[in-house]
This record gives C-alpha cells, structure tokens and sequence, in this order.
C-alpha cells in the first residue's frame, strides 16, 4: 500500500491538506472514485498506525525509533534554517524507513504556515531540490500566512446572517477577506488590530464552529478554491497534489 507521509503543524492542518488532496485527486484522475482512494493509498504519519506527524515531534519520533540519522545528507552548504535541518532530516529518515523497514512511502507532504517567517519556504524549497533523486515525491504545502487563510479562501456565505457578517468585516477591512485573505497580517486579538488576524475573521464568520469550517474545504468548488488561492499558497499547494500524487496513481 503506497503511503503518503504528512509533516503538519496541527490535526487540523492535517484534515485541511489531506481532504483537499483526495477532492484534487478525484478530479485529476478521470476513472478514481472516492471510495476508491483507500485501494490505492493511505495518510500516514512516520510513525507506524499514525495518519501524520508533526513538526515538532521530529526529533522525538527519530529517537525512539532508535535510528541514527545523519544531520546532513550529503555536503550542501546553505541549508542552515531550522525547517531546512528538519526537513532534510525527515527525509533521510524516511529513506531508512523504505529500506529497512520496508514501508512503501511513495510520497512525502510538507505543510506549514509561512507566519511571517519566508525563510521557512526557501529552506525546505532548497531542501527539495537538492535532494531530487529521492525515491519518493516531495510535495510543498505553505501556508501564506496561516491554514485560517486557506480556509477562508473556501468561506462561501450560505444564509443572510452570514452575508451580514462578511459584508460588515468587509466595510471594516475595506476588501473582501476570503478573496484576499493573504492580506490579514496581523497576530493580534487587541481590539484595533483583531479584525485583521485571520483567526480572529474565521470564527466570525464561522461562529468557531469546525463542521462550518469543514465545508470551506470540503464542499467550496476547487475552481474557487484555486482563483483565490493564488496569494496564500493554496493554489501552489493544490497544483502540487495534482502534478505529483496523480503520478503515483496513474
């Protein structure tokens, strides 16, 4: 059974990028049905029985496995950012785990929030290309500037107090925080800047209900999805899944 390993900050990170990759490959692949994803694939974390893992268990899941891992692959010089180290090591770890414990992982998936920090994006990028003969896909996923601005790429109002809402947070911000979400920068809950967090502009216009957020992934038509994407990273990460994974099924 291929396996696809996801490295993800949050279960809810997690939930986000593996829906939305079995939606891509739904559509990408013409003859795949969704009851059929399980025939070809599965989620999984590096640890066995586990459907992701996260980034700051890293270190921690290497060393109970008992495994010693090279802190570089090879020579390359430049790869000094904490997400870089932490990816390659990823990566040299999952190779062990293909060879020596005979775990088919075909695919290997990076998600994690940009939060003001590029160098996050370049370091695994640099990462990535240099270690392109790796027996397995390296998919990117970053989050610009959070998971909150992938969901509200998907936030369709579905009743008039939800028009309402999204029309009055749009009066405050002066643009529409779904089709831009890229632009909310701000980490603050104080009053003059909590209409700019995009956590803050998900739950009210989710009233902090998860099943409502679930349906901005799971239920927003992709086309959607990618036009207001462009910005956050979502559409990045979607032409990944269907460049990449496809491949694996095909």
């Amino acid at each position: 059974m291929n396996e696809f390993i996801v490295i993800v900050e949050s279960s809810a990170d997690a939930r986000t990028a593996t829906k939305l990759g079995d939606r891509l490959l739904v559509e990408k692949v013409d003859w795949l049905e969704e009851e059929q994803l399980q025939d070809f694939f599965r989620w999984s974390g590096l640890e066995e029985n586990t459907e992701h893992s996260f980034w700051k268990d890293i270190k921690r899941i290497i060393e109970n496995s008992g495994v010693k891992i090279p802190k570089t692959r090879r020579a390359k010089a430049g790869v000094t950012k904490s997400d870089g180290a932490a990816a390659r090591k990823i990566l040299n770890f999952v190779s062990y785990l293909q060879k020596n414990r005979q775990r088919q992982i075909t695919a290997v998936i990076f998600i994690r929030d940009v939060d003001n920090q590029p160098e996050r994006k370049e370091s695994i990028e640099k990462v990535r290309s240099e270690d392109s003969d790796r027996q397995f896909k390296i998919v990117i996923g970053m989050a610009n500037r959070n998971r909150e601005a992938w969901v509200l790429n998907g936030f369709i109002a579905l009743n008039k107090s939800e028009e309402k809402i999204l029309e009055e947070i749009k009066t405050q911000l002066t643009f529409d925080p779904c089709e831009e979400s890229h632009r909310l920068r701000s980490n603050s809950k104080e009053e003059s800047d909590r209409i700019r967090n995009p956590k803050v502009v998900l739950e009210k216009l989710t009233g902090g209900e998860f099943e409502r957020e679930r349906k901005c992934w799971e239920e927003t038509d992709l086309e959607i999805l990618r036009n207001r994407g462009k910005n956050t990273g979502l559409t990045d990460y979607m032409n990944e899944v269907e460049n990449q994974l496809s491949s694996i099924i095909l």
